[in-house]
């Protein structure tokens, strides 16, 4: 099956194409100052009424009947990313951007890239698609593989169980590693008790395809310490406390922390940033079987904590807290961790902006800085602390699930918490990793979040390698 990819909707490095048409932006005011460069494509607004909505895309022939070139409406101009529409309303071709000076050229590009992606494993790919030709002032190294990585993320989330079960994101691991010189160590079934990592064995164990830990590693060993913790659950049927239909239909997606973990480790290494990288990637499958996990059993974690089942579908914390138990062990200067968490933090803030809670005021505010810049949705939430004793169990050290279902991403961010101790920083986000309605740069299905604004605030942080 012919599969889209990057190269198919970006052209090649070099001079741009003599037979490339433009692309002008027009805002929805009218403002006449804001027409594009061409006379040609002023007066075919002028003449077709366009009234240059956000994604709208009109055409401007030429004479002979051709089309000459292109105006994206940019609507208010507060998203950058609207040029995503392109990818999916232009004819084939090579496109580049004829835009102002002020015109942020590198988020409409990306949006542009974004845009084009499809999720074509299944089917055949689409013929003759639009091609962005680069403005030779962009960084193309760095375009690419943001375009890359997100192209990365949503191909894994959007792929089913059935073909990205634990052994398949182990072999996309691998493939991430692969010419990066990246290290790989996997600790798999048994082995994971031999090794001391009992939750991760106990979510998984039901399934027909062995639970795992993927740990990579790259980097110099004097750099500041990295690690990314990404929840890697295939599926989710809920345990023996069973989602209903509607609650497990898209939980192909619930891997969607480790699909976006790997496509910002690749990032990381693609930009050399100046860290030791460690990724942690808890790998399982919630079924439901006999030898199941069951409410109201005790477990030992990693940790020395022992944990009660409250709930058997809130099992990614489970996993979660065996891996970030082993990645604190070596006191990083920062751990991230990733997951398709809680549907309180839909909730709370809906699918387009994933809350995250950080133990770093300067991290945390050099996301909230590169959010904007990136415009790549985030917004802190509170490490509440009196809500954490709604985690406390008469008969273990902890519960894994509160019993008046309030705060519910809070509360499974402070369970999390008691799990990282030596860490100098510490941040959890709480990603959807899926869009339910499409939009310009991104249609319905899975998504890339926040690993944009995180790579810029590491750059900030880490710098480069020397």
């Amino acid at each position: 099956m012919d599969k889209t990819m990057l190269e198919d909707v970006i052209a090649p490095a070099g001079q741009r194409p003599g037979d490339a048409r433009p692309i002008w932006l027009q805002p929805a005011d009218g403002d006449e100052a804001a027409a594009p460069a061409s006379d040609v494509a002023a007066r075919w607004i002028a003449q077709t009424g366009f009234k240059a909505s956000a994604g709208e895309v009109l055409l401007v022939p030429d004479a002979a009947g051709g089309v000459v070139g292109a105006v994206l409406g940019v609507g208010d101009g507060d998203d950058p990313l609207v040029a995503g529409a392109l990818g999916r309303k232009l004819p084939a071709g090579d496109w580049y951007f004829d835009a102002p000076g002020d015109a942020d050229l590198r988020l409409m590009s990306l949006g542009f890239l974004f845009g084009a992606y499809r999720f074509s494993r299944y089917r055949k790919a689409p013929e003759d698609m639009p091609r962005l030709v680069l403005d030779a002032s962009l960084d193309r190294h760095e375009v690419e593989a943001l375009a890359r990585a997100v192209w990365l993320a949503r191909d894994l989330v959007n792929t089913p169980a059935n073909d990205c079960g634990p052994e398949a994101i182990e072999a996309a691991a691998r493939e991430v590693a692969a010419g990066r010189k990246m290290t790989v160590k996997v600790i798999k079934g048994a082995d994971l008790l031999v090794q001391n990592f009992p939750l991760i064995h106990v979510v998984g164990q039901a399934s027909a395809s062995a639970p795992r830990l993927i740990d990579m590693r790259w980097g110099k060993r004097g750099a500041p310490r990295l690690t990314l913790v990404g929840k890697g659950v295939a599926f989710d049927t809920g345990g023996l406390d069973i989602k209903p239909p509607s609650g497990m239909r898209n939980m192909k997606k619930d891997m969607g922390g480790a699909a976006n973990v790997l496509a910002l480790a690749g990032l990381i290494v693609d930009m050399k940033l100046n860290v030791r990288l460690r990724v942690l990637i808890p790998a399982v499958e919630n079924a439901i079987a006999g030898n199941a996990f069951r409410p109201g059993d005790i477990y030992p974690s990693r940790k020395g904590l022992t944990v009660e089942i409250g709930n058997t579908d809130a099992e990614g914390r489970l996993i979660l807290a065996d891996a970030l138990a082993l990645a604190d062990e070596e006191q990083p200067d920062l751990l991230i961790d990733m997951a398709t968490l809680t549907g309180a933090a839909r909730v709370a803030l809906g699918p387009d902006v994933p809350p995250f809670y950080s133990t770093d005021e300067t991290f945390a505010d050099a996301l909230a800085s590169a959010s904007l810049l990136e415009s790549d949705p985030l917004w802190r939430m509170p490490l509440w602390a009196p809500y954490a004793r709604g985690l406390s169990s008469q008969v273990a050290d902890l519960c894994n699930v509160t019993t008046d279902g309030m705060a519910g991403s809070v509360t499974a961010a402070l369970f999390l918490q008691r799990f990282v101790t030596e860490a100098k920083s510490w941040a959890h986000f709480d990603i959807f990793a899926w869009n339910p309605s499409a939009k310009p740069h991104s249609p319905v299905g899975g998504e890339a979040q926040g690993i944009r604004a995180m790579l810029t605030a590491l750059k900030r942080r880490y710098g480069t390698a020397p």
